[in-house]
Formats: structure tokens, sequence, C-alpha cells
């Protein structure tokens, strides 16, 4: 049984969380959570089956590593990667738990959840969303080439990638504790 299984039991009937958590966890994550949308940030070496309980197309795999920079033989994040997370959060639209994980739960997955969140809440300010990312993961370590991409396909005019860089890098780890957001910020400002 997992340290902080309440901590990110879904059981909002208001709306929709996002989940993130580490490879390792998305098999109880997404049992404890009722997810029924899935979001895989991982290079094509690592096959991850699609939950039972969860729709293929509501599985979205983004084929990528954890890089911010070209490197040989690697596949960075891209415009492509991050058009297909806006149009599946778009699609999910909040409704729901959605489960997002990479490797450690600390860098591609928290990008992608940003990214998630700021689709579904153009209204809110970044600093806002950012901050409440750092308050439920003390290690997340959003990846840089994502965000960017992410706040120049959302028209945020620099305002996420700021933000992003003020919460600094976080606690150092290993590997992420599961947490959750609210896919919906509106009542939430400044």
């Amino acid at each position: 049984m997992i340290e902080s299984e309440t901590a990110f039991r879904d059981t909002s009937s208001d709306g929709g969380k996002v989940h993130v958590c580490p490879l390792r966890l998305v098999p109880d994550t997404v049992a404890r959570t009722g997810a029924s949308h899935l979001v895989t940030c991982l290079q094509d070496e690592i096959l991850v089956e699609t939950p039972r309980s969860i729709l293929a197309n509501n599985h979205l795999r983004l084929r990528i590593h954890d890089i911010s920079e070209p490197l040989l033989g690697h596949i960075p994040p891209g415009d492509e990667h991050i058009a297909e997370i806006i149009d599946f959060a778009a699609a999910w639209g909040g409704r729901g738990p959605m489960v997002i994980h990479c490797w450690a739960g600390i860098s591609r997955s928290t990008a992608a959840a940003l990214v998630t969140l700021c689709t579904l809440n153009p209204e809110v300010p970044e600093h806002v969303i950012v901050r409440r990312l750092r308050e439920a993961s003390p290690t997340a370590y959003p990846n840089a080439l994502m965000i960017q991409i992410g706040d120049d396909a959302l028209s945020r005019r620099g305002r996420l990638v700021d933000a992003v860089r003020a919460i600094g890098r976080g606690v150092p780890a290993t590997e992420a504790r599961p947490f959750s957001l609210p896919a919906d910020f509106s009542t939430l400002r400044g």
C-alpha cells in the first residue's frame, strides 16, 4: 500500500483532477483514482500497457526522452508532442481523473501536467497554477523544453516559463511522491 494513498484518491464530484506519479505507481494510481485518461511521457524503449480500466484512445503516449536540448540518439519534446497534450487535455475537458506519468514523476510528467492545466484554465495566471504545483510536489522540476513549447503554443508570452523558473529546481529526488491538482482553477486567483 502506498503511504500517501488518501492524498491522491479522487473523491471530488465537482470536477476532475490531474494525478502525477512515477512509472512504478501507475497501476496503483489508476486503480485508486478511477482514472479514465492516462498520459505516458516515456521513450520508446519502455512499454507501458494501457490499464484495462482505460480505453485505448484515452491513453496518450508521448515517445520522448527527458532532455531539453538535442542529444544524439534521443527524441526531444517537440511542437507535435505539446500539441498532442493540448488536444488530449481539451478533449478530456477536466472531467474525472487523469493520470500523467513519466519515469520518476518529476520532469516530463510535471511539465505535461502544467500544459494540461494551462490548457484548461486559459484565464488563470500561470504563477497561480505553478505555485500550486510546487505546493503539491516539492520535487517537481518541469522539463524546460516542454514548458517553453507549451508557453508558445498556449500564447502565454513567456509567463509560464517565468513562473516555472521562479519556483526553482525543487528538492532533488530520484522519484516523486504521487500528487494531484484540481483540473479547474477558475476560483483561484493571484
